[in-house]
C-alpha cells in the first residue's frame, strides 16, 4: 500500500469516526409521559405533566444532555387503556423511559409488560405495595411514595394526638387498600368501620349518613382529585365540616384546595410535600411554577419535577447505554436535590423520605396549608424486606 493510499485510508477512518461521534452526540432521548389527562382526575395528571415539563424547560429541553422528545399520553385512569399505551410506547415508539404511569390500578395492569421490557419506568403518583415487596423490579421506580407512607404518617399523627375511635374511608382499588392498611399500621386505637367506595364515585350522601350514625372521634379518608373535592364539600353540606376531625391523605392538597376554599379549613393532611415547605430548592420551584402556570404546584407537580431531574442525572450517568440506565437512576435518586427535602431510593426502588403533617388554616385572607409536624422522618416502607433485588 503506497503513501497516498495510506493517507486516504486514514482520512476515511477519521471521517467515519467523526460521523459516528456526531451521530451519538445528536441522538435524541424519547420519553413517554403518561397520566390521566381527562375525567375527574385530570387535575392530578396535568400537575404531574406540568411539573415534568417545567424541569425539562429549565434543562434546556434536554435530558442527560440529549435533545429530548416527549410523547404525552392520556390513560383516562383505565387499566386497559394504560396497557395499550405502555405497549405502544415500548414496542412502537422505542422510548428510553416511561414517566407518570397514572394511578396504582393502571400501573399494576401494565406491570408485566414493563417488567418484561426492562424499560425504565418512573411512577409519579403511585407506589403499590406489591411492587414495593415481592413483585419489585429493578427497572421500576416510584418518584412519589410507597402508597402506605403518607397514611402511616397520618396514623401516627392521630395516635400521638390521643384519638381513640376512627372511621376509615377510601375508594375500592389497590391504593385505597394500601392507604387504610398504612393508617392502621401506626394507629392503635379502635377502627369503628372501614368503608370502600367506588372509584370516581360522585355522591357520598349514603356513606356520610352511615358515618354520622357511627359517631367516631375522627375520620380518616383517602380521596384524591375530584373525589376529594366532592367528598369534603358534601361533608360540609352535611354539617360535619369543622365538627368531626378530618384526617386525610391526597384529599386536601394543591390540586383540590383552590376548589375547596374554606370548606377545607381544619383538615389535617399528611404528605411528602406541600408548596409551603421552606427549602431553597422548593422556593425556586414554586416561584418558577407559579410564573409559568399561574397556580401553586401540588405534590403531584413536585413528583413530576423531581422525576425529570432524576432522569436527567441518570441518563448522564448511563452514558447512553440503556442497559445501565436503571442502575444509574437508582444512584441519581440519592444525589439530586429534591424540592421535598431529603430523598433517596430504598432497596426496593421506593422513596425514603420525610412525611409531613399539614393543617389547612385561614391566613392572610385565604386558606393555606401550614406545617404542623413531621410524623415520619426519612421513612422507608414496610415492604422492602420482601423485595429480593440485589
Amino acid at each position: 500500500m503506497n503513501a497516498n493510499t495510506l493517507r486516504a485510508t486514514a482520512l476515511s477512518a477519521t471521517l467515519l469516526t467523526t460521523l459516528a461521534v456526531s451521530t451519538v452526540a445528536a441522538q435524541a432521548a424519547t420519553i413517554g409521559l403518561m397520566a390521566p389527562l381527562s375525567g375527574p382526575q385530570a387535575i392530578v395528571g396535568q400537575d404531574q405533566v406540568d411539573g415534568f415539563m417545567l424541569a425539562l424547560e429549565q434543562l434546556g429541553g434536554k435530558l442527560g444532555g440529549q435533545p429530548t422528545a416527549i410523547l404525552k399520553e392520556d390513560d383516562q385512569l383505565k387499566p386497559e387503556v394504560g396497557q395499550q399505551i405502555v405497549r405502544k410506547l415500548i414496542d412502537k415508539d422505542k422510548v428510553d423511559a416511561i414517566v407518570g404511569l397514572s394511578f396504582s390500578n393502571v400501573l399494576m395492569g401494565s406491570l408485566p409488560r414493563l417488567a418484561e421490557s426492562g424499560v425504565v419506568a418512573i411512577a409519579t403518583n403511585a407506589g403499590p405495595s406489591p411492587i414495593a415487596g415481592a413483585q419489585c423490579k429493578a427497572n421500576i421506580f416510584s418518584m412519589a411514595w410507597q402508597n402506605d407512607g403518607a397514611a402511616e404518617a397520618m396514623g401516627k399523627f392521630a395516635q400521638d394526638r390521643g384519638i381513640k375511635r376512627v372511621y376509615l374511608m377510601a375508594p375500592n382499588y389497590q391504593a385505597g387498600k394500601d392507604m387504610l392498611a398504612g393508617f392502621k399500621r401506626y394507629f392503635k386505637g379502635e377502627v369503628v368501620d372501614e368503608v370502600y367506595t367506588q372509584v370516581n364515585q360522585p355522591d357520598y350522601s349514603a356513606e356520610i349518613a352511615q358515618l354520622q350514625s357511627a359517631k367516631p372521634d375522627a375520620l380518616f379518608v383517602f380521596y384524591p382529585g375530584g373525589m376529594g373535592i366532592n367528598f369534603v364539600k358534601q361533608m360540609s353540606q352535611a354539617g360535619l365540616g369543622g365538627k368531626l376531625p378530618l384526617y386525610s391523605v391526597f384529599t386536601v392538597d394543591g390540586t383540590t384546595l383552590p376548589s375547596l376554599g374554606d370548606t377545607a379549613a381544619g383538615v389535617v393532611s399528611a404528605a411528602m410535600y406541600d408548596a409551603s415547605l421552606d427549602t431553597p430548592e422548593n422556593r425556586k420551584f414554586v416561584s418558577a411554577f407559579e410564573v409559568k402556570y399561574k397556580r401553586t404546584p401540588s405534590l403531584y407537580a413536585a413528583a413530576g419535577f423531581d422525576a425529570a431531574n432524576v432522569l436527567d442525572l441518570g441518563l448522564r450517568k448511563a452514558g447512553g447505554d440503556p442497559k445501565r440506565l436503571a442502575a444509574a437512576v437508582k444512584v441519581a435518586g440519592g444525589e439530586f436535590k429534591s424540592v421535598r427535602g431529603p430523598f433517596k431510593f430504598g432497596s426496593n426502588n421506593m422513596p425514603v423520605q420525610n412525611y409531613y403533617a399539614f393543617e389547612t388554616v385561614r391566613a392572610g385572607g385565604k386558606v393555606v396549608m401550614k406545617t404542623v409536624g413531621t410524623p415520619l422522618a426519612a421513612h422507608a416502607d414496610s415492604y422492602a424486606a420482601l423485595c429480593k433485588l440485589p
